[in-house]
């Protein structure tokens, strides 16, 4: 059973938010094993997310199609706005450590961007770990943003205004998928949202020494999806695993980054952002404050996480408008 904690340790001591705090509670009283403890399959299980995210807003249109892939067809759903057109294009990477997660688990995130955004928002059901380890989740991000840019007249997108963001490991593939596209001269991306990302093959921050465990997202189930993810530790200093590795940030397009205090992935998250700085990338970088991993995709109960959507929308409005 997960043990809930409710003050960070450090010099700051500052108390987790009440909201978050219930939030663990109520995960306490219902006894769910971590993640840790399950088979892939057993984590894969579907659950009621509605309590934690609300109830999905209408957008324009929803769309589920395929698109080519590295590995063969690959399943998008698509949200567009009400409006004629062409919009700009935000393609999001759901997270889940690149073992769990799907199209549906960030069905009420994509709705809320699209719409607050203005924009195309398509969300992509990369292949998951251990089935296919890296990088095949990387050459599938890298596939469908490629494919977007050069069939989104075909989807009322304009190819000139298109982003890449995501949460947690999808906030990786998003910033790899960047530095991919700077690595092969294609395609021009305008903008990285990356809310809570992995950036290193490491637990060795003060906020793993931290926040180890009862904030929900722990340490052993990081060590867990990092496992099922890699094929060998080499493969974690592939700066397309770490970015945070990467010899050479510069050139990257504008970057906003979100953490959490409560998030063993706090620094991580932080470090690649103060490295797109000296790199000179234009960034935007936010810790909330009492919020643990996760907390984005909880705008049915959590303030701060209609405030960090709101946030990430009007950042993607503000690129868009360029």
């Amino acid at each position: 059973m997960m043990k809930v904690t409710f003050l960070r340790s450090g010099l700051l001591d500052m108390p987790i938010d009440p909201q978050v705090k219930l939030i663990l509670e109520q995960m306490e009283a219902k006894g769910a094993p971590p993640w840790h403890t399950l088979t892939p399959a057993e984590a894969r299980q579907p659950i009621d997310r509605r309590p934690l995210t609300g109830e999905p807003e209408e957008v324009g249109k929803v769309e589920n199609r395929t698109i080519p892939g590295p590995a063969g067809e690959m399943p998008v759903r698509i949200y567009t706005p009400d409006g004629q057109g062409p919009f700009p294009a935000l393609v999001y990477y759901h997270g889940g450590g690149w073992v769990i997660g799907d199209l549906d688990a960030v069905e009420i995130t994509c709705r809320l961007l699209a719409n607050r955004a203005n924009s195309v928002v398509v969300s992509v059901d990369y292949r998951l770990a251990p089935e296919h380890k890296f990088p095949a989740a990387v050459e599938d991000a890298y596939a469908a943003v490629k494919w977007l840019v050069e069939n989104g007249s075909s989807i009322l997108v304009d190819s000139a205004r298109v982003a890449v963001g995501g949460d947690s490991a999808g906030a990786t593939l998003a910033a790899v998928v960047a530095l991919m596209a700077k690595d092969r001269d294609e395609p021009s991306l305008v903008y990285q949202m990356l809310i809570y990302p992995v950036t290193h093959h490491a637990y060795d921050t003060e906020s793993y020494r931290e926040n180890a465990e009862g904030y929900y997202l722990t340490k052993d189930s990081m060590v867990w999806f990092w496992n099922h993810y890699l094929r060998d530790e080499e493969d974690g200093r592939n700066p397309y695993a770490s970015p945070l590795l990467a010899d050479n940030l510069s050139g990257l397009p504008p970057a906003l980054v979100i953490t959490a205090e409560f998030d063993p992935l706090r620094d991580e998250g932080e470090a690649y952002a103060k490295r797109l700085k000296a790199a000179g990338v234009p960034v935007e970088v936010t810790l909330y404050n009492g919020m643990i991993h996760g907390f984005f995709g909880m705008p049915g109960v959590l303030e701060q996480a209609k405030k960090a959507i709101e946030q990430a929308a009007n950042a993607l409005k503000r690129t868009f408008s360029i």
